[in-house]
């Protein structure tokens, strides 16, 4: 057996590109990284690490690096909380100039100070700290240095320029309503919310009418699943956290008929949009399993056929500038869907994974129409996300639409594809073991490059957060320690075998703040499971609230006391992740993994933990008096639910599915094609089907809700 130990080198020129040689395992184990690990990691980065000798001249390279450049690729900084570096030749002076957003320009001081030396390439290079202003204001702006020898600023030796970004210090409290110092709102997954008018999933229609019927309860805001675009062609990844892209919205979710355009639609063609949905409208009432497969053929069928309406001058011009303001990302995206049908049952060949071939920019001009169909969907997406929030906020909501941001994206997706240079090549991220998952989790998605985030100024991160914040009051950050560090998987090792990789945090969540009070709009960020205590601590302090699930809020031996909690969260009952409450409350969470044979030990020991937990758990309601002796099932879901109103935190959630008796989970961990993951539509207790048209007579929704309101 072979030592994969690293050596010191191996392991200084690791951590020097943020790669983690040890770490502290979910068990409490001091894990030592191997040598075979940092190695694939350093060659995803374009790091050279095969050899002793390729170490030792990488490490100098990585040491000297810095000391080359006049500028940092970009600089992300709180007002006058970050000295720019700016390394200076000997014999040399340096002007900086700031352009700012609005187009003005102004000088960039250099104090007088003893800066810091070091020879390379032979020559001495100063590092000047040069301070922020407290008064630059908050933006994308950009700095430009000119270097010139002593005595002759007319002639520049160097030249550069580099993203400069300004970011708030604070998000601002939640908004709430005239009169209350916190809100609360409903959580939904909404391809599992359908009306009578949907087209077998939950729409964007739909998403707008939800949010009004929660708003006249006097909900603040609506949570709803990630609505970033999956594929175009059969088979539709269920999951709405493994999309195609992060930027994008998913076509799936459009109501054909709230086109405008289909009011101008021949007989002909009106019928068969209608021809269309009737396949699709029969499953509404179905409470099985919801096909997005079909529902795609059907909404695809008919929005070829609104697609060829023409359109008025007006909506001609809205489609042209929203066109150009998404740019070339949305050509790049409409291209690969339309690649996507173009091979489809086929395969694409390699030449059309890449870009740049020659192949693609053939078939660039040969599918121009359906570029421009997936184009105009985005558009029409656009539109009906921007209505739906204008119902939320017609409802009273002080918030509105709450989106939830994946963690990544699908490896054979439209951002892996055209953003190719920005992901680390050969790699995926997920989870180290724990008692859940012994052998660790991949999610099979590539990870962002570091080093190419911070050379692109952070744009990709911003255009993503603009798209999701361009109609909504919040955003929900799935795992929202991704953005300090993540779970890298070499290809070929397994999940266990990986380690974390560090990001800059503080440009990653200065420019999700930025970007975030621009539109006026609340952050979260889910910070569940194993996540250091200074990384809560330093979001609280940012503004950014946390995540809080009941049963998973514990003190000593028994239950966190609700008035415990943080402040700065959004608290809940359960999540996404657990079985609706009325599931958990009859052990639904045991007896599924049971069946799917999940379990780690014994089944009676399974349960025997869940009836101590949920024992524990109504005697805390009962001292509280919150419940009654011989308490049913929907009494104890309000109590629980009324049980968190005693919290100091800021923002409550309630989950549809526990105001409306749901038991069955929505997705459950360590599964794949074992359990319909993602693709539950939502039922009462007696298994059939709750439709939108209905939820507002009710009588558990109307007794959560009001009961919730009225604590809050």
């Amino acid at each position: 057996m072979t030592d994969d130990s690293p050596t010191p080198e191996l392991a200084r020129l690791a951590d020097a590109h943020g790669i983690a040689t040890e770490y502290w395992s979910f068990f409490g184990d001091r894990v030592h990284v191997p040598a075979t690990t940092l190695r694939a990691i350093l060659a995803a980065m374009a790091v050279l690490a095969s050899t002793d000798a390729e170490v030792a001249a990488s490490l100098a390279e990585a040491d000297d690096a810095p000391w080359r450049a006049l500028l940092p690729p970009s600089f992300v900084s709180r007002p006058g909380a970050r000295t720019l570096p700016v390394h200076v030749h000997d014999g040399h002076d340096v002007d900086l100039t700031v352009f700012l957003e609005d187009g003005t320009a102004r000088d960039l001081p250099i104090p007088d100070q003893q800066p810091s030396s070091r020879v390379v390439d032979g020559v001495t290079v100063w590092r000047v700290e040069v301070p922020i202003p407290h008064d630059l204001p908050l933006g994308w702006h950009s700095v430009h240095a000119i270097e010139t020898p002593f005595g002759d600023r007319g002639r520049a030796a160097r030249e550069a320029s580099a993203a400069l970004v300004i970011t708030p210090e604070r998000m601002p409290a939640p908004p709430t309503r005239p009169g209350r110092h916190r809100g609360w709102g409903l959580m939904a997954q909404l391809y599992s919310v359908r009306s009578r008018a949907s087209w077998g999933m939950g729409d964007f229609a739909d998403l707008g009418d939800l949010a009004a019927i929660a708003g006249g309860t006097g909900a603040d805001f609506l949570l709803v699943n990630p609505i970033h675009a999956a594929e175009v062609t059969s088979r539709i990844e269920p999951s709405p956290y493994l999309p195609a892209t992060r930027r994008f919205l998913a076509p799936l979710y459009i109501r054909p008929e709230d086109i405008r355009e289909v009011a101008y639609l021949t007989p002909a063609e009106r019928a068969l949009v209608e021809a269309a949905r009737a396949p699709v409208v029969l499953s509404d009432d179905d409470a099985t399993r919801i096909d997005r497969d079909a529902v795609w053929a059907a909404k695809r069928a008919a929005l070829d056929a609104i697609f060829r309406a023409p359109l008025s001058p007006g909506r001609a011009a809205d489609l042209a500038a929203f066109t150009a303001r998404e740019g070339q990302p949305l050509q790049d995206f409409a291209l690969w869907c339309a690649l996507e049908e173009h091979f489809e049952g086929e395969g694409r060949p390699d030449e059309a994974w890449d870009i740049g071939s020659g192949l693609v920019a053939e078939l660039r001009g040969q599918l121009a129409s359906r570029v421009q169909f997936h184009v105009w969907l985005q558009w029409i997406a656009d539109q009906q996300v921007e209505r739906a929030q204008a119902e939320a906020k017609a409802s009273g909501m002080s918030i509105g639409i709450l989106h939830d941001l994946a963690v990544g994206v699908h490896t054979k997706g439209s951002d892996a594809w055209s953003l190719r240079d920005m992901y680390a090549p050969g790699m995926t991220v997920g989870a180290p073991p724990d008692m859940y998952n012994q052998q660790g989790q991949n999610w099979n998605q590539p990870p962002w490059l570091p080093g190419a985030l911070a050379e692109a100024g952070y744009a990709p991160l911003r255009d993503m957060i603009r798209t999701l914040l361009r109609h909504a009051g919040a955003l929900r950050i799935d795992h929202v320690i991704g953005l300090f560090r993540l779970w890298w998987i070499p290809a070929g090792l397994g999940a266990g075998a990986g380690t974390y990789v560090r990001y800059d945090h503080e440009a990653m969540i200065g420019v999700l703040m930025l970007e975030a009070q621009r539109a006026g709009a609340v952050l979260i960020g889910e910070d569940l499971g194993n996540v250091e205590p200074w990384v809560r601590d330093y979001l609280s302090a940012r503004g950014i609230l946390g995540t809080s699930v009941l049963w998973f809020e514990r003190e000593g031996d028994g239950f966190r006391p609700p008035e415990h909690y943080r402040e700065s969260l959004l608290a809940t009952v359960n999540t996404h992740d657990l079985p609706p409450t009325a599931g958990y409350l009859a052990d639904e969470h045991v007896a599924l993994r049971a069946r799917l044979g999940l379990l780690t030990r014994p089944v009676e020991e399974e349960l025997a933990e869940a009836d101590a937990e949920r024992a524990a758990m109504l005697a805390l309601l009962r001292q509280r008096g919150l419940i009654s002796e011989g308490a049913g099932e929907a009494e104890v879901i309000v109590a629980l639910n009324v049980l968190i109103t005693a919290s100091p935190s800021q923002l409550l959630g309630v989950a549809l599915v526990d105001a409306v008796g749901e038991r069955r989970t929505q997705n459950q961990p360590g599964t794949d094609k074992e359990y319909p993951n993602w693709q539950i539509p939502l039922a009462g207790p007696d298994g059939r089907a709750v439709l939108l048209d209905d939820l507002a007579s009710n009588l558990r929704f109307v007794s959560l809700t009001r009961a919730v309101d009225a604590r809050v």
